[in-house]
């Protein structure tokens, strides 16, 4: 459940949109205005469930080809191991894109994770944190501007997370508020062992809003960091500076 209260203009420039579905709520994260949140737990549904499903919500927001491109993504993705219903922010951005729009916050030239454990204890069951270091290494574009960062964290993910932190935080101070409070990894093809498919889920959250992405890939890393990057593009969108 959620409700708006949207300024003339807002108004104005959402009429002006040419789409003959006009699902408010796809409609309005297109318009570009500044938004504020006020949070509200709603009451439980009565009965029965939601007669929306995710490519009927799609079929609400986009039209002709543009939706017939986003579904056929869709298809191919899913189908690679992507699962959208549960990666709200990543299926926006799709979006998004869909419909011609890039992110301009930065791009990725590379980035290395290096992890290392230091010899001297042969305890497989140790849990001594200082036994293992790792650090990232990112190179990125903003606009003109080449930035390298490296980044130290108790594993690759938050080695990654640091080094994009580092490399971009100057630029974006909306930054300090995004916070990652949750990651999940799940093996999809089990029968290939260590050279299996993983799908990874980030939680993130900017003290207002909540939102999860995923990424897929054979290498974990990979999947982390493409699930990274959207959500801290999601988070610089959502929230203002």
């Amino acid at each position: 459940s959620d409700f708006r209260l949207l300024s003339r203009r807002a108004v104005d420039a959402a009429l002006r949109l040419r789409e003959s579905h006009r699902y408010m709520r796809g409609m309005v994260q297109w318009l570009g205005f500044r938004s504020a949140e006020v949070h509200f737990e709603p009451d439980a549904r009565g009965a029965g469930v939601s007669k929306y499903t995710l490519r009927r919500l799609l079929g609400l927001a986009l039209d002709g080809k543009v939706l017939g491109d986003v579904v056929d993504q869709l298809k191919r993705l899913e189908h690679e191991g992507y699962h959208f219903e549960a990666a709200d922010a990543s299926l926006e951005l799709l979006m998004r894109r869909a419909g011609g729009w890039r992110q301009d916050f930065f791009s990725l030239e590379s980035y290395k994770v290096l992890v290392r454990r230091r010899a001297g204890n042969d305890d497989t069951a140790s849990t001594d944190a200082l036994d293992v270091e790792t650090e990232a290494t990112v190179k990125l574009w903003m606009g003109d501007e080449r930035v390298v960062a490296l980044g130290e964290g108790n594993g690759p993910v938050n080695a990654l997370d640091a080094a994009l932190r580092l490399a971009i935080g100057s630029r974006y101070p909306a930054l300090d508020r995004i916070n990652l409070t949750d990651f999940k990894v799940r093996v999809l093809d089990t029968g290939k062992g260590t050279g299996a498919i993983t799908r990874v889920l980030l939680d993130s959250t900017n003290g207002t809003r909540e939102w999860t992405t995923i990424g897929v890939s054979e290498n974990i890393i990979e999947a982390s960091w493409q699930a990274l990057v959207d959500s801290i593009v999601y988070g610089l969108l959502h929230t203002p500076a």
